[in-house]
């Protein structure tokens, strides 16, 4: 047999014969073990061990008073539409999962690493489904690994153990909070009704019938959004975009619903939100830019093209006594994309 042969023959078999080539190597190579087990100073000292117990439990009841943090800052922290607000609540949130996190890892690691067992054991590869008696052995084994863990033993480590993860999961509660009926009717309404006027966005301002011209589009929000609990909220659902058309090129609900050609429609693309604010004054097509949803004016605002499957809705408007555009009422559907139970 040659050197190679051999070698190819012993490979991955400890303790048999390998090639021998030149310059004396030994024809076996002796197991050299396991290094001498070094002992923890919890195994031995028993004040060493209760003090590290303590530490964990220390860890962990950091890590409950971070899930309660989470719970307080998004009770404690109310927006009131302000970036400031939105950034505190941000960071308090963020900052107390942190410390439950990190504290109930930290927590665990230390445990492990300074109270459980630490024996090297070597198990030899086996086929994958043991005999009946070697399931029992591991079954066996589990329950001396649980019983060597310590809960018994330890009740401070355990009890903080269990509020650790009993809080852990709540703050979840309140994440997911507004899933549910919370909202109740705020994605289905706008802050338009009958007898706000139509101001200019963003300088503000009313608007007059007159002013608006042929081929012009004007970036409309209600009047009075500024003092709203939550002005962000409502621009982001109540922007309006008003044109002047041909008063032939409309349909009947168009003019219906306009003034002398002039017509509101909701500037949230019906796909993903975006604001529809491209207007094409030659094929009267608005063109969403996010995902290039486009709406044909003189068909209603009916999808022409890209994902978006609902037209604009259209505001009602009419003019008032001094010549101000003004709505007549709120928006007939949901402006926006669609969601689950959409009025």
């Amino acid at each position: 047999m040659s050197d190679i042969e051999r070698a190819d023959e012993a490979h991955g078999q400890p303790g048999t014969t390998l090639a021998k080539p030149e310059g004396g190597v030994p024809d076996r190579f002796e197991n050299p073990g396991l290094p001498e087990h070094r002992h923890r100073m919890g195994d031995t000292d028993p004040a060493a061990a209760k003090r590290a117990e303590r530490q964990v439990a220390f860890f962990l009841v950091l890590s409950i008073l971070g899930s309660i943090g989470i719970i307080v800052s998004i009770i404690a922290i109310k927006y009131d539409g302000s970036f400031d607000r939105v950034s505190m609540s941000t960071k308090a949130i963020g900052l107390s999962m942190f410390v439950s996190l990190f504290a109930l890892g930290v927590g665990a690691v230390h445990w492990a690493k300074t109270l459980m067992p630490d024996d090297e054991r070597i198990d030899m590869r086996h086929r994958q489904r043991g005999t009946t008696a070697e399931r029992e052995e591991a079954v066996s084994i589990l329950k001396e690994g649980a019983s060597e863990a310590g809960l018994g033993r330890r009740p401070l480590i355990r009890n903080t153990l269990i509020g650790a993860l009993a809080l852990f999961p709540i703050p979840a509660v309140f994440f997911f909070r507004d899933t549910g009926p919370l909202p109740g009717n705020d994605l289905s309404t706008t802050m338009w009704k009958a007898g706000i006027h139509l101001t200019k966005d963003p300088e503000g301002g009313r608007i007059r019938a007159a002013d608006v011209t042929l081929g012009s589009v004007v970036h409309v929000l209600p009047e009075g959004i500024e003092e709203v609990d939550h002005p962000l909220n409502e621009k982001a659902k109540s922007a309006v975009l008003i044109m002047r058309l041909e008063q032939d090129l409309l349909s009947a609900k168009q003019n219906e619903w306009g003034v002398d050609g002039t017509v509101a429609y909701s500037k949230i693309c019906t796909h993903m939100g975006c604001p529809v604010a491209l207007y094409e004054q030659q094929t009267h097509h608005l063109l969403c830019p996010c995902h290039q949803s486009t709406f044909d004016l003189t068909q209603d605002c009916k999808v022409i093209f890209g994902p978006a499957k609902r037209p604009l809705p259209q505001l009602p408007i009419a003019v008032d006594d001094e010549g101000y555009l003004v709505a007549t009422s709120g928006f007939h559907e949901a402006v926006g994309p669609s969601f689950w139970e959409r009025g």
